[in-house]
């Protein structure tokens, strides 16, 4: 969302308000948007919304002679919201005197006398030359989201997290830092807000929201243009972005619902770099960046923020309830839900969560680790990940593995980066057994397991990459799962030669379709998958092949 730079013309003569504002129209109207107010009160109240709109105003052009306020009263108080505008005044004859004291006072740039014709001759190159002036010190303001918080808000980590995630610019202000936060809610009125604060391009302002708020405000859908798709995909990581993709490019009518952002677990990865095609590795949330675009290109119907909470069979249909009541029915369904991380179960870490607790690579708060101290649970890619990227910005990362090997689960391009990495130590045969802190994590109690010993170390930040849950509680009355909830698909339901109770075909479960036919899964939630995510991309273009043979059935 861009806008032109204002020029604000104040003068409580329409006859001179009306001249001056349509010279400045010929002149600069392509480059610039002309403002114009009768009132200085009412100009004010006008910079105000400029400013919480986070527009630039280039140049205040304002008669000297009103009955509210004079012009030099006027940009006194001007300046302090625009101190990089450009100041001139309009003034008569007999107030050349007041002009040039105001220069020398408040730092006007120049005085025009009434009248200025020709405008060519006595306006146009007086105001060319503080334009090209102000032009050359101008730096665009940024034109996304600003959001104003503090460092250890557990509400403002989840907002910068979904912002993040689903590619919406923002800027972020801390208010006990940040002198430009403190003024910026000065000049809104804003100081009693409730905090975090949320300004958007257009001036609104929202106070604490949930995240469905914003992704109303941007723009994102979450709700379903159609009801009735061909195929429908539940997740939208790597395995439901493969699968997205080749169903819709192949003609089928597809709507992906995604309960927080495309790119799934895997777009929080700092970097993968064992993936076919990128030599130098790419980030999550690039990869998920074009894998959407891709979708979408294709016609493919992107949902998020949105979330299925039940599925129930109807004939040839499968109908899946969404969180917000909706539904959405398919002739077939491709579960990619993929998994979340477990939760660290130790003394004193949930209502530090957010504040220097964080689950997963949570990418937006490395900068607040700066030369400070963080821990990582876990011993898989995702942690190591983690682990050599915020080496770049923490004073020191411990990465604390259960078991007495790093490799056993990590692949080893990554186990010989970290051991490369000065400031990344390894710590085996070690839990945390307790965090420490009042309003943000301070301390974190260590114990290595086969001696008992334990010490505690000082913390700033603790991110948890260990287990992972399948996210399947919604399939829970029709979808047969393990009993991690993990779901088996094609030869894993087949008993004794049978396929399992209650299916109806007579031919047996495709390779990836689950117990209820028509409904496939791919990517990690499906049972003894591989967690990688090639083998994620591989699943999810493989299943729309079953998909089509499933519809050749149906139909």
């Amino acid at each position: 969302m861009t806008t032109k730079p204002v020029i604000l013309c104040v003068d409580d003569d329409p006859a001179v308000l009306s001249a001056i504002s349509r010279d400045l129209r010929k002149r600069y109207g392509e480059q610039y948007r002309i403002v114009r107010s009768e009132a200085a009160e009412a100009a004010l109240e006008t910079l105000r919304e400029l400013k919480q709109r986070n527009d630039a105003v280039a140049l205040f052009l304002v008669d000297q002679r009103m009955p509210d306020l004079n012009g030099v009263e006027f940009l006194m108080q001007a300046i302090h919201l625009f101190p990089e505008a450009r100041r001139a005044l309009l003034t008569a004859y007999a107030d050349t005197d007041a002009a040039i004291q105001a220069i020398n006072s408040v730092a006007i740039h120049h005085y025009l006398l009434k009248p200025w014709d020709p405008p060519e001759e006595k306006l146009y190159p007086v105001l060319d030359d503080l334009l090209e002036d102000w032009l050359s010190e101008y730096r665009p303001p940024f034109t996304g989201v600003r959001l104003i918080g503090h460092r250890w808000s557990a509400e403002a980590h989840t907002l910068k997290d979904f912002m993040a995630r689903n590619h919406i610019p923002y800027r972020y202000l801390d208010v006990e830092v940040n002198a430009e936060a403190k003024a910026l809610m000065e000049t809104l009125n804003a100081q009693s807000a409730r905090l975090p604060l949320v300004i958007f391009p257009d001036g609104e302002m929202m106070e604490a929201p949930e995240t469905r708020l914003v992704a109303n405000k941007v723009g994102l859908k979450t709700q379903p243009q159609e009801r009735f798709y061909d195929l429908a995909i539940v997740g939208g990581g790597p395995a439901g972005l493969a699968a997205a993709v080749y169903g819709a490019s192949e003609g089928l009518r597809t709507v992906m619902i995604e309960r927080e952002a495309p790119g799934g677990q895997a777009g929080t990865s700092s970097r993968i770099e064992n993936y076919l095609g990128f030599p130098s590795g790419i980030s999550g949330s690039e990869l998920a960046r074009r894998a959407s675009d891709q979708a979408k290109r294709f016609g493919v119907e992107i949902i998020a923020p949105q979330e299925a909470v039940s599925l129930k069979v109807d004939g040839p249909y499968r109908v899946i309830q969404l969180a917000d009541g909706s539904e959405v029915s398919c002739h077939a369904l491709i579960v990619a839900v993929g998994l979340s991380y477990s939760k660290l179960d130790v003394p004193g870490i949930d209502h530090l969560y957010g504040k220097g607790v964080y689950y997963g690579a949570s990418l937006t708060e490395a900068t607040s680790c700066k030369d400070q101290p963080v821990f990582i649970v876990g011993a898989g890619n995702s942690a190591g990940q983690a682990a050599v990227y915020l080496s770049q910005s923490a004073s020191k990362v411990i990465i604390l593995v259960r078991g007495d090997s790093l490799g056993a689960k990590m692949s080893q391009y990554l186990v010989d980066r970290i051991e490369h990495t000065p400031n990344i130590e390894v710590r085996l045969n070690s839990v945390p057994i307790e965090v420490f802190g009042t309003d943000h994590l301070e301390r974190i109690t260590i114990c290595h397991v086969p001696t008992g010993q334990q010490e505690t170390l000082p913390a700033i930040g603790l991110f948890v990459f260990i287990g992972a849950v399948p996210s399947t509680h919604w399939l829970a009355n029709g979808v047969k799962q393990d009993r991690y909830g993990f779901i088996p698909t094609g030869p894993a339901l087949i008993e004794n030669g049978k396929p399992p109770p209650g299916w109806p075909l007579k031919r047996e479960p495709m390779l990836l379709e689950a117990s209820i036919p028509g409904v496939f899964v791919v990517g990690d939630v499906r049972a003894n998958s591989v967690k990688r995510v090639a083998s994620a991309v591989g699943e999810g273009s493989i299943a729309v092949q079953f998909v089509h043979q499933y519809l050749t059935e149906v139909r």
